[in-house]
């Protein structure tokens, strides 16, 4: 339940390979073996891409691929982490003066993230300090949440050496709102909330709303009181396909120049010459019916339910990629790819610009699907690309954060 904290298990970590070969590696680099171990699994959003912060729902799953952290309190007031990939070099610092660089996303950053947010929301001076060594079979800049799962396992870590208990709900606000000491907002897209919140300013101007109180698009669909095919309505009739001008936005609000880069753009804003509000606004409310279509097929679940939401998850990519204009050539090709070998559906996920695509892929299909996908991108690609083994993968839901004591 949402209300509860994260459980707690008993793991015989003899009989599993992970846990043991991490038990061996934290002994080896410590001295010690762990008195626990921590895991946050790694996200894919199936549906509903650049809608969460406008105010709508999205549809993402837990994946099994995690990041898993083993852990010894210890009585110095030192942090020190290590990580089983030599590619992410050790780090050490005093547990009382935690100091995150915006400027260096450094992997060790991101624990201290959630590491901060727990001290900070309990308001705490002094605390113990500790040995980690994390193991993470997530692919790291995959649109997959990675960073994201590194700090709720910190900041689950955290909390049971603390011997705190929080509910699953506030470590989730917590570690969202902690993300943002290394300058992650909402995964990391702050130039494109600054466009929506400018889109929802102009279409609420155009209804007669107090436009400077509207900055979501979802506000200004409440405030109408009008449903999601109504608002993409709403937005045919109101703003023009061609791209907006500063001076023209200007002209809408009544405002100056000052007046936009002062109450509507963000710093890393300022400089930005057109602005493509029609698009961003169709993407965003038919985004967020196709995820209102897609629960709805889940729950009613009819013979051909698959088929119904691979088309919602190839509708959504097409608005990805000409609407928001977040996906890549390269993503574009292994979507067609992935469509082509049996997929369903598949779309990219995550921020864009780069990333990966999820698919969705009948079971009998699976193997000759990965092995077609697996020739037809990274064999016969003309672009350099580096296949490594978790670069493409199947995986079922997967479960949240846990804590794992030795049996």
């Amino acid at each position: 339940m949402a209300a509860e904290g994260p459980a707690t298990r008993r793991v015989q970590v003899a009989e599993h390979p992970r846990f043991l070969k991490l038990k061996e590696m934290f002994n080896s680099k410590f001295g010690s073996i762990p008195k626990f171990y921590v895991r946050a699994p790694g996200r894919v959003n199936i549906i509903g891409e650049h809608i969460d912060y406008c105010g709508y729902s999205v549809l993402p799953m837990a994946i099994e691929q995690d990041m898993l952290i083993a852990v010894e309190p210890v009585k110095t007031q030192t942090l020190q982490l290590a990580n089983t990939n030599p590619l992410y070099t050790d780090f050490s610092t005093s547990a009382n003066n935690i100091q995150i660089d915006k400027t260096k996303p450094l992997w060790h950053n991101y624990f201290l993230c959630g590491f901060k947010g727990i001290q900070e929301h309990f308001g705490l001076s002094s605390l113990t300090g500790m040995n980690c060594l994390v193991d993470g079979n997530i692919p790291p800049s995959s649109g997959l949440s990675s960073s994201s799962a590194l700090v709720c396992c910190a900041g689950l870590v955290t909390l049971t050496v603390l011997g705190m208990n929080l509910s699953k709900v506030e470590l989730a606000e917590i570690c969202a709102k902690s993300e943002r000491y290394i300058g992650t907002e909402g995964g990391g897209m702050d130039q494109s909330i600054s466009f929506l919140a400018e889109e929802g300013t102009l279409l609420a101007k155009y209804r007669g709303l107090q436009w400077d109180k509207v900055l979501r698009l979802e506000e200004v669909q409440a405030k109408l009181g009008v449903s999601l095919e109504e608002m993409l309505q709403i937005t045919e009739d109101t703003l023009h396909p061609e791209p907006y001008s500063p001076e023209e936005v200007c002209r809408c609000l009544g405002i100056s120049l000052q007046e936009l880069r002062t109450q509507i753009l963000s710093p890393n804003t300022q400089d930005v010459l057109t602005f493509k509000l029609y698009q961003r606004a169709k993407h965003v409310y038919s985004e967020a019916a196709r995820v209102l279509q897609f629960k709805k097929i889940c729950e009613e679940a009819p013979d051909n339910m698959v088929q119904l939401l691979g088309e919602l998850m190839n509708q959504s990519h097409a608005s990805c990629r000409d609407m928001y204009e977040c996906s890549c050539p390269e993503v574009d090709q292994l979507v067609d790819i992935c469509r082509k070998f049996g997929a369903q559906g598949s779309r990219l996920t995550g921020a864009g610009w780069g990333g990966c695509t999820v698919s969705i892929v009948p079971a009998d299909k699976l193997p000759s699907f990965l092995t077609n996908v697996h020739e037809a991108y990274y064999q016969r690609s003309d672009q350099d690309f580096t296949f490594e083994k978790q670069s493409l993968f199947a995986t079922k839901p997967g479960g949240g954060a846990l804590v794992f004591l030795e049996a």
